[in-house]
């Protein structure tokens, strides 16, 4: 791979005084960098995933009874959605930066309503996991381009500060997903999940098409076809440090799923936690996310090199995995809840640095390319989150050891990327 980012990047880390957005945007970014409503907008569109997924996590055991399917099968549902907002943004990223922001994602939403509202009437688990996968499909426009309209309006420091700003907003989502789908619960059954889901998802929409304006200028966009697309893939995926930030974000991101992904059958099965007492810690742990991805926005980003902290947080994943892998075999004997549950915190709670600072690191390289840019981070992150859903249900409800497995595993594997390709002493020797 080439070591050398694309012509046209910025440096890795540039001062807050480097040039920001290019010139042909300056007016838009002047205009919208303080609209609260835009951030809002923004921040609901990056929380859709989170919504899609945490909502229905405590309906898991009651689809597994009342589809009569075993868990791994049920977990499928999980895997197709992610799977389906991964592949999604691989079309959807592209052609962002061709047509345009706003078309793209209104044509992406309006689907992701009638895709949700079908899932609520899926008789059985395999028209379940079809109709997850075309919401996933649909939904990407909204994660892959929330990210891109960041990166026309923000560059540097102020990209990863509003990254963090935004994971104030999204972050709000596991902790508030949950809860409503208990609550959900309590009157209906996992149908009514999917009718709650559709009126978001309605809501959102409407609210992007009062309130988005197109960040992209005619001037900026991409032309040529499907060729051209995939030539600016090879082009991005041939910078070294892109893809060193990318893979180390994605591998971080399949710690955090397989958590998603194993936690209710954890917490309700094992430990024979209610719902809400589920939603309960889910949210905990979700506010320890949220808390230090402000202080990592406020106090961090512009005092500390991202590179560092990036380090700090990989480090604490990691520490927080072998815990909860050492707990699971029974090395300490026989545990309860409150370590594992304390130990899950710790390793959330680290999320709120790695995933900002990666997906800033990679993005302030790409202003050429943001939604191209912008769809592999996501791609990556979803196909490696998607993977590890299913492994983590291998063994069964009954044990915790495959969900700890996979999380100590890609939480080596990013940061072997962070250390073998973004290589930070090399961007400090290069700065000095």
């Amino acid at each position: 791979m080439s070591e050398r980012a694309p012509a046209t990047a910025p440096s890795s880390e540039p001062s807050p005084e480097s040039p920001s957005a290019p010139t042909a945007a300056a007016p838009l970014t002047a205009a919208r960098r303080t609209g609260l409503l835009v951030t809002f907008v923004l921040g609901g569109l990056t929380a859709l995933p989170p919504l899609s997924m945490d909502m229905y996590l405590p309906a898991l055991p009651q689809v597994t009874s009342v589809l009569h399917s075993p868990a791994a099968t049920v977990q499928l549902t999980l895997t197709a959605c992610l799977a389906g907002m991964a592949l999604g943004q691989l079309v959807i990223g592209p052609m962002s930066d061709k047509w345009g922001r706003r078309r793209p994602l209104l044509i992406g939403m309006v689907v992701y309503v009638l895709a949700t509202a079908i899932c609520a009437l899926a008789p059985t688990t395999e028209l379940l996991i079809g109709f997850r996968l075309l919401q996933g499909l649909a939904g990407a426009a909204a994660i892959v381009i929330a990210r891109a309209v960041v990166r026309d309006l923000y560059d540097g420091v102020e990209m990863a500060r509003f990254f963090s700003t935004l994971m104030l907003i999204s972050g709000s989502a596991p902790i508030i997903a949950p809860l409503i789908g208990g609550q959900v619960l309590r009157f209906a059954d996992w149908r009514g999940v999917f009718v709650v889901l559709t009126g978001v998802g309605l809501v959102l929409t409407l609210m992007v098409w009062r309130s988005l304006d197109e960040t992209l200028p005619p001037e900026r966009r991409q032309t040529g076809g499907v060729g051209a697309a995939l030539r600016t893939m090879r082009g991005l995926l041939g910078d070294r440090v892109f893809t060193g930030y990318t893979l180390t974000g994605g591998f971080a991101f399949a710690v955090l799923f397989s958590y998603i992904s194993a936690s209710p059958f954890v917490v309700q099965e094992i430990y024979g936690a209610s719902p809400q007492a589920f939603a309960l810690l889910f949210g905990v742990n979700s506010v320890g996310l949220i808390a230090v991805g402000q202080i990592n926005g406020k106090l961090l980003v512009g005092r500390v090199s991202m590179d560092k902290t990036l380090a700090v947080g990989l480090g604490i994943i990691t520490a927080a995995a072998v815990a909860l892998l050492l707990m699971s075999t029974g090395v300490f004997g026989e545990v309860g809840l409150v370590p594992i549950a304390a130990a899950l915190f710790v390793l959330m709670s680290a999320m709120g640095v790695v995933l900002p600072n990666t997906n800033a690191q990679a993005l302030m390289r790409t202003p050429h390319a943001a939604g191209s840019a912008s769809a592999l981070l996501g791609t990556s992150s979803f196909l490696v989150g998607a993977i590890a859903s299913p492994l983590v249900g291998i063994a069964g409800e009954h044990t915790a050891v495959p969900m700890a497995l996979v999380q100590l595993t890609c939480a080596l594997l990013s940061v072997t990327c962070f250390l073998a390709l973004c290589r930070p002493w090399q961007t400090r020797e290069a700065a000095a």
